[in-house]
């Protein structure tokens, strides 16, 4: 019997609507791996923040740190500017628990059309490991004049060659254990960044170079952008530094059909300090509340909390019962061409972990 203690922050909008799944998924999923959870909430999120002028308390990383890992449902709202919220919450436990590998799949589904043409399902998948602590995000520079005509704004990127090393070697070692294409593609603008992008391109040589298994491609982000419309199935794994890893996650979610199946985590490999799991659909606050989000993305992000946690079959149970839920078509959200509500999705899921496919009838109102 394995306890696990795990920090839960719903966040906002849809955030507490689809946590609410993922929890009963997994609770559904522990009885058959002799799994038993303890939940822990905290109330953190811009609510927090419009009361207290914080997006969570002072002390936040010293109370997480204690925890087997974090399951986070989405932060943002409409009142608050983006910034405010990423650098209150997400940020500071990224870096804190040096989680600096974001891994996120983006996978085609039996059941999920994409919107690129004869798509078919199993066709597009891979996963993008995104540089999750500095590059682009390092939020080091500054403002001068500020609020003045002469205003300047300094924001810097920051590239080390260990950061760069050690995310790029976690891509390699994924791309033999995934047993798929066996391939790794590293994304650049090296011709217009000449240090911080010729550092990585330099460093994604070398480590190469330890991976004779592994064939390697480069390309620019203009052509990778291009590429993840145009012929994504050629791709495996995936490598960037945290501003391109962004950016081709988003299209890859869109490409398999709905950003509400976007699964992601943020990894510290050595498990030195608790990983956060998150899915990447945000916080949608224009339909919170409406009973019609998809919770599979946070149930996905479940599966890889499970994986990540040493619980591989238990993992694989969660994220074929969600194929099995995908592949069947009767209970799905309107993101996916359905009318069920955002609970009945979740009863689906937790229905299908056992050894055959069940099909439950909607809740929903007629």
């Amino acid at each position: 019997m394995a306890t696990y203690n795990i920090a839960v922050i719903r966040g906002d909008g849809i955030g507490k609507d689809v946590v609410e799944e993922g929890i009963k998924v997994l609770e559904a999923a522990a009885p058959a791996h002799k799994i038993t959870w303890k939940w822990t909430e905290f109330p953190w999120s811009t609510e927090y923040y419009f009361k207290t002028g914080r997006m969570m308390p002072e002390d936040a990383l010293e109370t997480l740190v204690k925890f087997d890992a974090i399951y986070l449902g989405a932060v943002g709202h409409p009142k608050v500017q983006d910034h405010v919220t990423l650098n209150g919450l997400l940020l500071p436990i990224r870096r804190k628990f040096d989680q600096y590998v974001c891994e996120r799949p983006s996978i085609l589904f039996e059941g999920v059309s994409s919107p690129l043409a004869n798509k078919k399902a199993g066709e597009i998948d891979m996963v993008v490991i995104r540089e999750n602590t500095e590059g682009e995000y390092a939020n080091v520079g500054g403002f001068q004049y500020k609020d003045t005509p002469q205003e300047v704004a300094v924001q810097t990127s920051v590239f080390t060659r260990h950061g760069c090393e050690r995310v790029i070697r976690y891509a390699f070692k994924l791309a033999q254990k995934r047993k798929k294409k066996m391939r790794v593609c590293s994304i650049t603008k090296s011709n217009a960044m000449g240090y911080s992008m010729v550092l990585w391109d330099r460093t994604f040589k070398a480590v190469a170079a330890e991976f004779p298994d592994i064939q390697t491609d480069s390309y620019l982000i203009d052509r990778a952008c291009m590429e993840f419309i145009r012929k994504p199935e050629q791709f495996d794994v995936v490598v960037a530094s945290n501003l391109f890893g962004d950016i081709l996650t988003d299209i890859g979610a869109i490409i398999t059909g709905s950003i509400g199946l976007a699964q992601s985590a943020n990894v510290n490999p050595e498990r030195d300090y608790p990983s956060m799991f998150e899915p990447t659909h945000g916080s949608a606050p224009d339909i919170a509340g409406k009973g019609i989000a998809n919770p599979m993305a946070q149930v996905l992000t479940g599966a890889m909390l499970l994986r990540h946690l040493g619980e591989q079959k238990a993992g694989d149970q969660v994220e074929n019962a969600v194929r099995r839920v995908l592949a069947d078509g009767e209970v799905l959200t309107p993101d996916l061409g359905g009318r069920s509500k955002t609970w009945d999705v979740g009863d689906n899921i937790a229905a299908n972990l056992g050894s055959k496919p069940v099909a439950l009838k909607s809740r929903r109102k007629k």
